[in-house]
């Protein structure tokens, strides 16, 4: 049964067991035995959140410099450490899900299939 957790949970079976550490998976589950390297969660969900957060931010900057106009510097204190709290923050939810939809969909790596005359 195909159940999303936040906390890392294993798709088939739901007990967290899905990460090793902060943001890297684990290679299987250890309750239902689901081999997660058999999923591909590469960069996707890092290069996402970096499109998002950072289109977010960038337009929170130009809204900040054009109401205050401040000094370069507060922009550097202030988006700097929130696109990076932003992006790592929601990079094991992205991970998860990512995870999740591939092994709710059966998604594998694409092939061609060649007709031979």
């Amino acid at each position: 049964m195909y159940r999303l957790s936040i906390t890392g949970g294993c798709p088939r079976c739901a007990a967290p067991t899905l990460f090793a550490g902060m943001l890297s998976f684990a290679p299987k589950c250890s309750n239902c035995g689901l081999d997660f390297t058999q999923f591909n969660v590469d960069d996707g969900p890092a290069a996402f959140l970096t499109f998002g957060v950072g289109t977010i931010i960038t337009i929170l900057a130009i809204i900040v410099e054009l109401a205050y106009e401040p000094e370069w510097w507060v922009h550097v204190v202030l988006w700097l450490p929130l696109t990076i709290i932003a992006v790592i923050g929601s990079l094991r939810i992205a991970k998860v899900t990512l995870l999740a939809l591939e092994y709710r969909n059966s998604a594998r790596e694409g092939r061609q299939r060649i007709d031979r005359p």
